[in-house]
């Protein structure tokens, strides 16, 4: 899996743009780029110093391609530990081609997706869990998101498995030795100790995993699904609330047959909305179709809105009764899921008919989509359901699925250790267990790795990264 031979790619998005990064790594990286490359001063490239930059001109024997800046980084003190050479040239996508086809030609191979990253975690330069975090800083598109890849990128993660795994590595030691001297029936690891040991390591895995529930909504997004029956104005709401007309708004019922979805950020949290199908009764196919989307939609939210139209419950006696029914109904269904109602149309509605209608139901948002009264409270009472506790306080927070599936795997072995050493047992039955949570823990920073796992985390990579 070690490879050393020169890659290239391009560092920056494809496509025009004022400049543009053609990064190279790999030995022989500074001596290719030496040969095409022209210093404005004469310098041999070769020869110069790390962590410098250069102005001259890349050139493919008597013709010139363009004026660049190029900085050079050897290695060890590189991003991937190797030598790299980064070529800062006009954003021209022809030149950008020109220059990658120039070494393409002369001793270089177009890098695989991730395949600096991959240098650089097999290298040493980074660890598993902070390589992947490298990915997650490029996705990140609001500040939740990006402060948790910052944290990981750091080493925050990665350093607190570090220590419980050096801690009960330790122990495995000292009870490996015991069985090396079982003759002499000697006592090495303190068995007392050890049990603090273990607890304090499951408390901080079910920390660790609790966290994931926050996490991995902070990372991908918190789904709100906006529900009610047609022509409450949610597709209005969802407009207002994104500040421009994402979806078609019209007094025919069932205009919406089909989700519409898009994401905001509030208070640097990302929020994906989802605009559903009005819930009626109905014989019309496609709507019906839509319909069954908005229920499905409902279970994979996180939050759901319901929206209900304010006039009709001052004109219709048996309309809060039917209100009452239809939300006990998502409650009983979806008794996990936070519920706000929202009566919207406020600006049509008198002081005394909103008193009425929060005397009906209560724990009720009053707003207008049409008007965006009352839309910014709403987005306040979503930022308050968020639980950023962990988040502000700079807390260590899982947003990796494969983090997550490997801290629950170490948690139950280290509870069979637990098990096991209150049980009296051998310490060469100890020693397994041990072992096997000592391997999940070295999953997640990558001291055990497999090339499918390896390939499968940099696929997901963009190229030039």
């Amino acid at each position: 899996m070690i490879l050393h031979d020169p890659i290239i790619a391009l560092a920056t998005p494809s496509g025009a743009g004022a400049i543009a990064i053609v990064r190279i790594s790999g030995e022989g990286a500074i001596r290719i780029a030496a040969k095409h490359f022209k210093s404005v001063r004469g310098k041999d490239l070769a020869k110069q110093k790390s962590h410098t930059l250069h102005l001259g001109h890349i050139v493919d024997e008597a013709r010139t391609l363009d004026e660049v800046l190029v900085s050079i980084f050897k290695g060890p003190n590189s991003y991937t530990g190797e030598d790299v050479i980064e070529i800062s040239c006009h954003g021209s996508p022809y030149i950008q081609q020109q220059i990658i086809q120039l070494f393409l030609r002369n001793g270089c191979r177009m890098a695989d997706a991730g395949e600096f990253t991959l240098r650089a975690f097999l290298n040493g330069k980074l660890d598993l869990s902070q390589a992947e975090a490298v990915a997650d800083l490029i996705a990140s598109d609001n500040e939740a998101s990006h402060q948790l890849a910052l944290q990981q990128m750091r080493g925050g993660f990665s350093n607190e498995i570090q220590q419980l795994r050096d801690e009960l590595m330790n122990f495995a030691s000292l009870i490996e030795l015991e069985l090396d001297f079982a003759e002499e029936d000697v006592d090495f690891a303190d068995r007392e100790q050890f049990k603090s040991l273990l607890l304090r390591i499951q408390e901080v895995l079910k920390r660790l995993i609790d966290s994931f529930a926050v996490g991995n909504v902070l990372k991908n997004g918190i789904p709100i699904a906006i529900v009610g029956e047609p022509n409450v104005g949610k597709s209005t709401l969802l407009n207002a609330l994104l500040n421009e007309d994402r979806a078609i708004v019209s007094d025919i019922a069932g205009t919406t047959r089909d989700t519409i979805e898009d994401e905001i950020a509030i208070g640097g949290i990302g929020f994906r909305f989802i605009d559903t199908a009005g819930i009626r009764a109905t014989q019309d196919t496609v709507e019906n179709i839509g319909i069954k989307k908005t229920f499905e939609k409902m279970a994979q939210a996180q939050v759901v809105l319901y929206l209900v139209d304010g006039p009709s419950l001052t004109s219709r006696t048996e309309a809060m009764e039917h209100l009452h029914t239809e939300l006990e109904k998502v409650k009983n269904k979806h008794p996990q899921k936070q519920l706000i109602t929202i009566i919207n149309k406020v600006d049509i509605l008198t002081e005394e008919q909103k008193a009425s209608i929060a005397t009906g139901i209560k724990e009720t948002l009053f707003l207008s989509a049409k008007t965006g009264e009352g839309v910014e409270l709403l987005k306040t009472n979503l930022l308050n359901l968020v639980n950023t506790g962990a988040l502000r306080n700079n807390e260590t927070i899982v947003t990796n699925t494969r983090h997550y599936d490997a801290l629950l795997k170490a948690l139950e072995e280290v509870q069979r250790v637990q098990e096991g050493l209150d049980n009296g047992i051998s310490g060469d039955l100890l020693a397994i267990d041990i072992r096997q949570a000592l391997y999940h823990f070295g999953e997640i920073t990558g001291e055990i790795t497999s090339d499918d796992l390896l390939g499968n985390i940099f696929a997901n990579f963009c190229i030039g990264k």
